[in-house]
């Protein structure tokens, strides 16, 4: 294969249309139904959520768009790593502290949803959901089908920022009728989403041979290996989604010791411990 560089600009109008019809979804959500829903009808949204919807749209925008859309298909699956992590560790977070909770209450009542999404957002089943998902999408076969048909690959980072939403909202969760896990349960459940993927991280980075063929038979962009190309995507897995989790994790410790603190009777740990396992069984 022959060396190659960054692919000249390319317009990406149904990338635009897409994320300008996302910001004018919110919009009008927030102009007719806020003043109708929301508990301050002159205050529908905060400029937090605001700015977390400003973020995702950018950050949606970024990742999908030349140049790391086209290298992503026709370069570096290390690229198309890029873009997964980008999706599942910052957009999906960043809708979910966008979103409002009378905004997603009437989406998910509107589309029946609200039930599915209640189980699907609960420990056990959002960690199966997200991790099934992670694997299947890099399969060999799947992503072979992700960079030959434009439709596909859409599909798959649809279902990848679906997934990622359903496993943040035990944490972020606008909406009390789908709880967010507090304390230790909280820092349990993302510690697991930490090391889940590490099995196919280094699936990736240890394998002596390029999983991905049709990777191989692109020009290499930078010089960069088939090998190489496929250890930096199994690094970014491991390390970038792993980097971003902890300090979540860091997050959620240091307000929960906060609360917890002042209160040194023994055995208060072991009790908040139980506390948050019998939250789990609740539907």
């Amino acid at each position: 294969m022959t060396r190659a560089e960054v692919p000249a600009w390319t317009p990406h109008p149904e990338v635009w249309l897409l994320v300008a019809g996302l910001v004018a979804a919110y919009a009008v959500a927030t102009l007719r139904l806020g003043p109708r829903l929301a508990p301050d009808p002159a205050r529908p949204v905060t400029r937090f959520q605001l700015g977390a919807l400003g973020a995702a749209a950018l950050a949606l925008l970024v990742a999908s768009d030349w140049p790391i859309h086209d290298v992503a298909e026709g370069y570096l699956f290390s690229v198309h790593m890029l873009q997964h992590l980008t999706y599942s560790t910052i957009v999906a977070p960043l809708v979910l502290l966008a979103v409002p909770a009378w905004m997603a209450r009437e989406v998910l009542v509107r589309t029946r949803l609200l039930g599915v999404v209640r189980v699907a957002a609960r420990f056990l089943p959002a960690t199966v959901l997200f991790n099934v998902v992670l694997v299947t999408t890099h399969l060999p076969p799947v992503v072979d089908q992700a960079v030959r048909n434009p439709m596909v690959h859409l599909g798959i980072h649809t279902v990848v920022l679906l997934s990622a939403i359903v496993v943040w909202l035990p944490i972020l969760s606008p909406l009390p009728e789908i709880p967010r896990l507090t304390g230790l349960a909280a820092m349990g459940f993302l510690f697991l989403q930490s090391i889940v993927p590490t099995v196919p991280a280094s699936w990736l980075t240890f394998n002596d041979r390029p999983l991905y063929r049709i990777y191989e038979t692109f020009d290499r962009l930078w010089g960069v290996t088939p090998i190489s190309d496929m250890r930096m995507a199994g690094l970014m897995m491991k390390t970038g989604a792993g980097a971003i989790l902890w300090i979540v994790i860091a997050i959620v410790f240091f307000r929960w010791y906060a609360t917890e603190e002042p209160d040194h009777r023994p055995g208060r740990v072991t009790r908040d411990l139980d506390r948050e396992l019998m939250g789990l069984s609740r539907p």
